[in-house]
């Protein structure tokens, strides 16, 4: 019998030991962590190309797990995140995360509550659902990056990464009028590029023929090692399936897990005290969490 998968709506903060040796083969030596950790410093004081809003072990050490610890990488990534940050401020700068519930009540956005068969965490975007009328879709940026910023948090998703699944049952042209190639950049900036994290892979499934027309908005953006991860299986979920197990899957595409609300995260995220501080470290607001 399969093993039974693990459904936790927490986060799991502290660094798992079954996690180490992976880690150790990425690069993540114990007895060069201060070292590097002290040369990417050194890099952002001494090339002075961006100021970072945190200068911390616990910030930075995303960056260099994200980038293999090669310093170099790392500060390039640092600087790309920092450049992001500036341009989008308008989605951190006096937001309130519980102001955007709606994305998880309309279930336009989700992250499971498990994670698939190589210890992933996934994010489930569903587009047709998505009511461009009441949701700008500055609102879709804004929840994703504060989901993502979260998710980042857990050093399983800075060592392994996470999976993209993006459902587009019901997508119609009325959604796509909504879409331009500035928006398309900054989805792929957020995914990729720019935050450190890596999208191990990314799923399309249930397109239709106005997928076409959307994605002729990100095409000119993709290089081909983003290509390489990027996976198109349609309503045939046996392909999904061969990226990850159905045991690991909504049943919607097939799989055996049931449909999570995204609430008890919600609930998680008010009393967790370490969540909070990092909110606002990255500038949100969190008075309202505070108070509750």
């Amino acid at each position: 019998m399969p093993e039974l998968v693990e459904v936790s709506h927490t986060l799991e903060l502290d660094f798992p030991k079954d996690l180490e040796e992976i880690a150790l083969e990425q690069g993540e030596d114990p007895n060069k962590t201060c070292e590097l950790m002290e040369e990417l410093k050194n890099m952002i004081y001494e090339k002075g190309d961006c100021n970072p809003h945190r200068m911390d072990d616990e910030f930075l050490i995303k960056f260099l797990r994200a980038r293999f610890w090669k310093v170099e990488s790392a500060y390039k990534l640092l600087c790309r995140y920092t450049k992001f940050r500036q341009v989008n401020f308008h989605w951190v700068d006096k937001v309130h995360p519980l102001h955007l519930q709606s994305l998880g009540e309309e279930n336009i956005m989700t992250t499971t509550p498990y994670r698939d068969q190589n210890g992933r965490r996934m994010l489930i975007y569903r587009f047709g659902n998505w009511k461009p009328s009441r949701t700008p879709v500055d609102e879709i940026f804004k929840a994703s990056l504060i989901v993502l910023e979260i998710g980042i948090m857990e050093p399983r998703a800075q060592v392994l990464g996470g999976v993209g699944i993006f459902d587009l049952e019901n997508l119609t042209l009325n959604h796509t009028l909504h879409m331009s190639p500035s928006v398309a950049q900054k989805m792929i900036a957020m995914m990729v590029n720019c935050l450190p994290y890596r999208s191990h892979t990314i799923h399309i499934v249930n397109q239709g023929w106005v997928f076409d027309v959307a994605f002729a908005f990100f095409k000119p953006f993709l290089n081909d090692a983003m290509r390489s991860r990027l996976f198109m299986h349609g309503t045939n979920y046996k392909s999904l399936h061969k990226h990850i197990n159905p045991e690991n899957l909504p049943k919607k595409y097939g799989g055996k897990m049931e449909e999570y609300s995204y609430k008890p995260w919600i609930e998680h995220c008010k009393t967790n005290e370490r969540v909070i501080k990092e909110l606002e470290l990255h500038g949100y607001c969190v008075d309202e969490i505070n108070e509750e």
